[in-house]
């Protein structure tokens, strides 16, 4: 009989001294609270242009919808019902142009910041991966990357970028916070580069139906991908075009190759979208009205909060779609935060975004009509 000194070792898996949290730059948005506090003493007074988040009521056909649905006592499935997975492939071929979409082509997430937060980690990306992002982004991609304890990198022109080692390319497309918008030719282009070289081609539309001075194309349009989905990933939300924010509710739709195994990836970690909330999207997306409502509400405030901050000695860059508009007084991005927080409005500062973002600050456009003419007359006195 061999003694306890003979046994092989056991092998013990010890935590690293890194934790989670230690892999996470600081939380960009604590850095505005003592702008938020000098904006909210204005006697008039805040008026938060800052984060972006919807003001409006959500349209009285999805509330219904919820509310029909509120007894769920079961639990939800991941790929959601066949009538989910009908409006959503409904409505990418509908709106997005995209042709022989099929259930495995879709997948709902519980909102879009989840799915773009996790996805390097859920598509097994590590350490000698690369994940890159627009050289002015969403913060949330380095974030996934970093959970991922993958590498990371921003890029002015994708198709510049090395491709060894490059597994996830995000694209941004109209962009947040700049509001640009890569044109059919752009997305053509760097969506055959990427297939050349084996690279995965995630593109974050979310802001897509809200195009102003530009019509904002799909990754999934067959004039982009000559009619397949091989390597490519487009995500969409109903935060902002139906003002579904405090729903969760968005989805994918793409490469089944990807998806199959996101799905699976998924049903092991529970993420599931409520089935009021998968109900809700039902009824959102089989319906453009509500939608055309939204945007008229948002084109106004555009119209006004533009000419008021041009007014005001702002210049302001591309924003020809999205939610925001992208200006500059050429100088800090938090000296102008310090201007506007003085008159009791709020907006985020530009390198909350990237360096590239320094000189500029991020307007919102969601806020009601009443504080919008608000901030208009302060800009104006």
């Amino acid at each position: 009989m061999s003694s306890v000194s003979d046994r092989p070792p056991v092998a013990h898996h010890r935590p690293s001294n890194e934790s989670l949290r230690d892999r996470l730059p600081a939380f960009p948005w604590d850095k505005l609270e003592p702008y938020k506090k000098t904006a909210a003493a204005h006697p008039g007074g805040i008026v938060d242009l800052s984060v972006g988040t919807p003001v409006d009521p959500v349209p009285e056909l999805i509330q219904k919808a919820l509310v029909d649905a509120a007894d769920s006592p079961g639990y939800p499935t991941v790929w959601g019902t066949p009538a989910l997975r009908d409006a959503l492939t409904g409505w990418v071929e509908r709106r997005l142009g995209a042709r022989d979409v099929t259930h495995r082509h879709v997948l709902p997430v519980v909102g879009s910041k989840e799915l773009v937060a996790w996805l390097p980690t859920q598509l097994g990306l590590g350490p000698g991966d690369r994940v890159a992002f627009p050289r002015l982004a969403y913060p949330t991609y380095e974030v996934g990357a970093r959970l991922a304890r993958a590498e990371y990198e921003a890029y002015e022109d994708p198709t510049e970028l090395d491709p060894a080692g490059l597994k996830l390319l995000w694209l941004n497309s109209p962009s947040n916070p700049t509001g640009k918008v890569l044109s059919k030719a752009d997305l053509t282009r760097i969506v055959a580069w990427a297939r050349e070289h084996g690279v995965l081609v995630v593109s974050d539309e979310c802001y897509l139906e809200l195009g102003w001075e530009a019509d904002p194309v799909s990754v999934l349009h067959p004039d982009v991908n000559g009619g397949s989905y091989d390597g490519l990933v487009a995500v969409h939300s109903l935060s902002k075009r139906s003002n579904l924010a405090g729903y969760r509710a968005a989805f994918v739709a793409g490469d089944p190759a990807v998806l199959g195994p996101l799905l699976e990836i998924r049903k092991h970690g529970g993420m599931m979208t409520s089935a009021p909330t998968q109900a809700a999207v039902v009824a959102a997306l089989g319906d453009d009205e509500h939608v055309r409502v939204q945007r008229e509400r948002y084109a106004a405030r555009r119209t006004a909060l533009r000419e008021a901050l041009l007014g005001h000695g702002f210049r302001i860059e591309h924003s020809e779609a999205s939610l925001y508009l992208w200006a500059t007084r050429d100088e800090s991005c938090w000296t102008t935060v310090a201007h506007l927080a003085d008159r009791g409005i709020l907006v985020a500062p530009g390198d909350f975004y990237g360096p590239a973002g320094d000189h500029f600050v991020r307007v919102a456009l969601t806020a009601t009509d009443e504080r919008v003419r608000t901030a208009v007359e302060r800009l104006k006195a």
